[in-house]
């Protein structure tokens, strides 16, 4: 039976993967100008410098790669942060590490004149890990509740998004800066920022898909993991320097993108199982599907225009967090 349901799983995976790769496809095809399948060949393997070919190969094939890098970092991240502090509604943005990473960008961009990726990768990295510490301590550290940390991480997001409002309000020239990156956007993609971020998605994805193992043991409880030789400590650093590393790139790239991060490791824990493993796996896949589908969905509704993809996923993912809080009875804990 275990090796028949591997089999299943490693099914469903390739069938993922499958869907990763036809919404990945849409996602150069579908926008403001609809291209045909034999426009994207030429664009990406015969490239010749028309307009067809330039908005291929220069704006879409950017755009739909960081797509796929910031879906795998919140996934991922959302999956690690479920299993590390064993809360089903952990995630990067209710928890408000993704607000503490916006957060730090406004306020580089703002008081010290930060103005490239490369910069904003680096504030961006300090204030998740501060608000990350913050939330911690405010919702108990070690006898902390899933909503005492869910409680908390709204508050700090919240007192973050408004001090985000006010700073950018009052500067015009960050707000002209920032106008669609602090609400989540995919539209300002090119060949460097997916290069910068690249490193460090990387790193922080694999460390991320090391940590299966370890945080199988954690979830039978302190006590059981110590005795299955977990170490618990190097464990917990190493998945909140994954859950830096990937939120720290994914808000610097194309700001704070909510919900993504709840909603998948949800439904890959339906499909697999409680086995992080899978899980993680699974998280890595299909965030992307999802943003990257929230994105197509985004140019194609309002149409010439655009609604940013973290608009999208907002108005996904509200509805589907207060479903999963009523479905666990979570309000009156």
């Amino acid at each position: 039976m275990p090796r028949s349901g591997s089999a299943v799983r490693a099914a469903g995976l390739l069938a993922a993967v499958a869907v990763l790769v036809l919404v990945a496809a849409a996602s150069i095809a579908v926008g403001s100008k609809s291209v045909s399948p034999a426009e994207v060949w030429h664009g990406l393997f015969h490239y010749s410098g028309t307009v067809t070919d330039v908005v291929v190969r220069d704006s879409r094939v950017p755009r739909t790669v960081l797509g796929l890098l910031v879906g795998i970092s919140l996934g991922l991240a959302g999956a690690v942060m479920q299993a590390l502090t064993r809360n089903p509604l952990a995630e990067p943005g209710i928890l408000g590490v993704n607000a503490g990473a916006a957060a730090a960008v406004v306020s580089a961009v703002s008081f010290l004149g930060a103005s490239t990726l490369r910069e904003f990768v680096w504030y961006a990295f300090a204030g998740a890990a501060l608000v990350s510490v913050l939330v911690y301590v405010l919702g108990g550290s070690r006898s902390a509740t899933p909503v005492r940390l869910a409680l908390a991480g709204t508050a700090a997001s919240a007192a973050l998004v408004g001090y985000i409002n006010a700073v950018v309000l009052m500067d015009s020239k960050a707000l002209d800066r920032l106008r669609f990156w602090t609400v989540g956007s995919l539209t300002s993609a090119n060949a460097d920022t997916v290069w910068q971020v690249l490193p460090f998605v990387a790193v922080g994805a694999v460390l991320a898909l090391a940590l299966g193992r370890p945080l199988n043991a954690m979830a039978m409880g302190d006590d059981t993991a110590r005795a299955l030789g977990a170490h618990l400590t190097r464990t917990r650093v190493a998945a909140m320097l994954a859950v830096t590393l990937l939120c720290g790139a994914a808000t610097a790239a194309c700001g704070p993108i909510v919900f993504v991060g709840l909603m998948v490791p949800h439904l890959a824990r339906v499909l697999t199982g409680p086995d992080m493993r899978w899980t993680l796996a699974y998280s890595a896949v299909l965030s992307p599907v999802l943003l990257l589908g929230a994105d197509v969905v985004g140019r194609v509704v309002t149409r010439p225009a655009e609604l940013q993809v973290g608009i999208v996923t907002a108005l996904i993912g509200g509805p589907v967090f207060i479903y999963l809080v009523r479905r666990r009875r979570m309000a009156q804990l």
